[in-house]
C-alpha cells in the first residue's frame, strides 16, 4: 500500500508509489491529486528530471514562457536545469503521475515536511512554510531552485539552510515528519 500524504491547507494529495529507497535510487514515482488553483512557482532541478503523465483532468505545464496543457493520457519530460512550473487552472482536480529520475529521497522528504507543516498549521494559505528556515531546508533537500529574478535569493537560502543545520532545526524537521 503506497504512503499517501494530504495537505489540509491546499487539499492536494501525494501517494508515493515507488520510493528512491525501494528502487535503489533509480526513480521516485508519485501520484498527485492537484486541486483547482494548486501548483508550484517557476523552478528547476539540477539533480533529476521529472516526467509528468496526466491520468485525469488537465495539467498546465509552463516551460519558461511556453504554456502547455496536458490532457489525460499525455506526458511530458522536463529535463534537468529546465525552468518549469505546473498548475491546475481548471475547476476540477487534476490527477497525474510524476516520475523523478534518478530517485530523490530529499524530494520525497521535502514533500513530507511541507505537508506535515501544513497539517500543523505552520504554512500560509498557499502551503508555503511561515518559518524561512523551513523554507530554506525544503528548497535545499528537494533540489528545487527558484527560477527567474528570485534566483537572487539563492545565497540567502543557502545561509538560512546552514543556520538550520547548525541549530539542529533541519534534523528536527526530518525527525518529526520523515521518520
Amino acid at each position: 500500500m503506497p504512503e499517501t500524504i494530504i495537505n489540509p491547507i491546499i487539499k492536494d494529495e501525494v501517494s508515493f508509489t515507488e520510493s528512491s529507497r525501494s528502487t535503489n535510487g533509480r526513480i521516485t514515482t508519485l501520484q498527485v491529486k492537484l486541486m483547482p488553483g494548486g501548483g508550484t512557482p517557476m523552478h528547476f532541478h539540477k539533480k533529476f528530471s521529472e516526467t509528468f503523465i496526466v491520468t485525469k483532468g488537465i495539467l498546465t505545464l509552463t516551460l519558461k514562457e511556453k504554456k502547455i496543457h496536458l490532457n489525460a493520457g499525455e506526458k511530458l519530460v522536463v529535463e534537468r536545469d529546465q525552468w518549469h512550473c505546473f498548475s491546475n487552472e481548471f475547476l476540477v482536480p487534476t490527477v497525474f503521475t510524476t516520475i523523478i529520475q534518478p530517485g530523490s529521497v530529499g524530494f520525497e522528504n521535502a514533500l513530507r515536511i511541507l505537508y506535515g507543516l501544513a497539517k500543523d498549521r505552520k504554512t500560509d494559505e498557499k502551503g508555503i512554510p511561515r518559518n524561512p528556515l523551513a523554507l530554506a531546508v525544503v528548497s535545499r533537500i528537494s533540489d528545487m531552485h527558484i527560477a527567474g529574478p528570485r534566483l537572487l535569493m539563492l545565497p540567502l537560502f543557502a545561509m538560512l539552510n546552514l543556520i538550520a543545520i547548525v541549530t539542529g532545526y533541519k534534523h528536527r524537521l526530518l525527525k518529526k515528519y520523515c521518520s
